[in-house]
């Protein structure tokens, strides 16, 4: 039985494609959640009047793949540092969040995230804060799997906002 993820860490372009190259994981949905307004489009959400985070939807088979796995994926796509956005992408809709679907994963993303913050492996706090999932809304088709249709606006943007740098050093 599948069981679902909602990780934001900052555009979500740059949060498909290192999930979505694992066996177990069914389908990474770029989209919207954690705001107050049904359906936002990309133009509103962006704007920051609807408080939606840019977030990824990830389908997966724990049986293949358990959620701890996926919580590591997600540590080492983004800067766990950085409470207001992430990289080159600044404000609320580009803030770092785990939502978890159960309680399960709500013990397992703090337990994750207290072990990350006691290895020292950042020399500031890890803020991303963990919060119950709100409804997920699917974001515009030219979003989905962006690193596949256009892999040259994709790795500029990956390496121009300084994401890929800034992971290199962190491994």
């Amino acid at each position: 039985m599948s069981e679902k993820a909602i990780f934001a860490g900052g555009c979500f372009w740059c949060m498909v494609k290192p999930f979505d190259q694992w066996d177990g994981v069914e389908s990474v949905i770029s989209g919207y959640t954690g705001g107050h307004t049904e359906n936002p489009t990309y133009r509103q959400v962006t704007s920051g009047m609807t408080g939606h985070t840019e977030a990824v939807e990830i389908t997966f088979d724990p049986e293949q793949i358990s959620y701890d796995k996926l919580l590591e994926i997600y540590w080492n796509s983004m800067d766990p540092t950085d409470a207001n956005g992430q990289f080159g992408d600044r404000g609320s809709s580009y803030r770092p969040v785990i939502y978890y679907t159960t309680q399960e994963q709500q013990q397992e993303a703090e337990a994750s995230k207290k072990s990350l913050d006691e290895s020292g492996r950042f020399s500031a706090p890890i803020v991303v804060p963990i919060e119950p999932a709100e409804p997920f809304y699917e974001a515009e088709e030219y979003h989905q799997d962006f690193y596949m249709k256009e892999p040259d606006h994709y790795n500029r943007y990956a390496h121009g906002s300084g994401r890929v740098a800034f992971i290199e050093r962190h491994k």
